[in-house]
């Protein structure tokens, strides 16, 4: 049962029609949606579940699957050539076809990032730029960190800072996606625990917090930038007045965009400055409840501002051989080390890293390579999960039992080279495996194993 103090106060909002959407949450349906990997190709028709796929109208790379499968037990989902994503949310794809389509090159703030469902997409779209993913609670970064490093992307910093420490970049970031912490109604159908914590005062309290986040982080914008913001609630008071809160910020303007009809978005405007949002009503669309609107900020300004600039390590001639003697670097790249990981990090943004090292706390950056210990490279699992088609050691491709196995950290039997091994399932990398005379060992992240099947 949906709280009646829930409903009373979505009565009179744009697309709200109280009949259907009980009927949608009191049936229960679960939508089982995802995006693919576009760096990480395979092969659609031969995969078990996949194959049954739908895609998603506004999103290229999403799709809809007619139920649910057992993730856990598909390694390519380990692997990173797909992510699990709701529906709805996908919708930021668009967002960005219409108001981003060619400008691959654009500086990207994801500020509350965490799963990374979001980031990943943004990694996709922006393939030459730089995405700043940032997440302020640990245990959620942690995630992050994961599910950033097996999608593969090396054009991605993750931070864990608080909103208000980016007011130390002023006019940094072309666009910033601010995705915020809320309420969480436009999901009671897919967690029905969220209902009993739902209340007015949550409501409020998200509200206020929503406010604070932008305030605090819209300085990073640069002129002519966009402001992507979203929610998963239904409430007036986080989206449409959020939205009024917004353009009344010096040189904050609404964007406006058009969608088809058939698609069934509802398109509102913001009470007291008009600014246009989206909702996403389940009983309307094939996804869960969310909200969206974008604004760019317009006004000129002669802001200039300097920064100390972090100092990273230059590797020395002798690792410069050693890692040669393994792989090429490639082009657009430099190769530093940082607390004694080979990092390789997009040449054309190698300054605006510095200086995001020199004002917040990074997690993780660029591609990880590994450690060189005396003329021996251990790569790192980043490398495995990279899209970088030419790797420094040998692939090994296994069945789908070695394959879980594998990912289980459990014992596996391989014959090749001995030394490091690149183990692969449908051709893309999982983890290392070192086959040594008697024995092999298995290094695929033992905080990343399956567990309990």
């Amino acid at each position: 049962m949906l709280p009646s103090t829930f409903l009373n106060s979505l009565q009179g909002l744009p697309g709200f029609d109280q009949i259907s959407f009980e009927a949608v949450h009191d049936q229960g349906v679960q939508i089982t949606s995802g995006r693919l990997n576009k760096f990480k190709k395979i092969e659609i028709t031969e995969h078990p579940f996949l194959k049954e796929k739908t895609f998603i109208p506004w999103c290229k790379q999403g799709f809809y699957l007619p139920q649910r499968p057992s993730f856990v037990l598909d390694p390519l989902w380990h692997a990173g050539a797909y992510y699990v994503q709701e529906a709805s949310s996908m919708f930021v794809q668009y967002v960005l076809d219409q108001i981003a389509p060619n400008d691959t090159q654009y500086k990207v703030l994801d500020l509350c990032a965490a799963p990374g469902g979001k980031t990943t997409l943004l990694a996709n779209h922006f393939k030459d730029g730089l995405v700043v993913a940032n997440e302020t609670i640990k245990s959620r970064n942690s995630i992050l960190v994961e599910n950033v490093t097996k999608w593969g992307a090396d054009n991605v910093v993750i931070t864990q800072n608080d909103p208000s420490h980016f007011k130390s970049l002023p006019q940094f970031f072309d666009l910033i996606l601010i995705d915020a912490p809320c309420s969480g109604s436009g999901l009671f159908r897919k967690d029905v625990g969220a209902i009993k914590e739902w209340s007015v005062e949550n409501v409020q309290h998200c509200s206020a917090r929503q406010a604070r986040i932008i305030e605090e982080s819209i300085g990073s914008l640069k002129i002519g930038g966009y402001l992507i913001y979203s929610t998963c609630s239904y409430s007036l008071e986080e989206d449409e007045l959020i939205l009024d809160k917004i353009a009344s910020i010096e040189a904050m303007n609404s964007i406006a965009m058009d969608l088809p009809a058939e698609w069934q978005i509802v398109s509102t405007t913001s009470p007291v400055n008009k600014a246009q949002g989206f909702r996403f009503y389940p009983d309307k669309v094939k996804g869960e409840g969310f909200f969206i609107a974008v604004f760019q900020k317009q006004e000129d300004s002669n802001l200039n501002y300097s920064v100390d600039q972090f100092k990273l390590t230059s590797i020395t001639k002798n690792e410069l051989a050693v890692l040669t003697n393994y792989f090429e670097v490639p082009v657009g790249y430099k190769v530093v080390s940082h607390q004694q990981m080979l990092i390789a990090i997009p040449a054309a943004f190698e300054q605006a890293i510095l200086t995001l090292l020199s004002h917040l706390y990074i997690k993780k950056m660029g591609l990880a390579i590994g450690e060189l210990k005396g003329k021996d490279l251990i790569p790192a699992h980043a490398l495995a999960m990279s899209y970088m088609p030419h790797l420094p050691f040998v692939k090994k491709e296994v069945d789908l039992p070695t394959a879980l196995n594998y990912l289980r950290r459990s014992s596996i039997e391989l014959e090749g080279e001995k030394g490091w091994n690149l183990i692969t399932y449908h051709q893309i990398g999982l983890g290392w495996a070192k086959i040594l005379p008697n024995r092999i060992n298995n290094y695929y992240p033992n905080e990343w194993r399956i567990l309990n099947y």
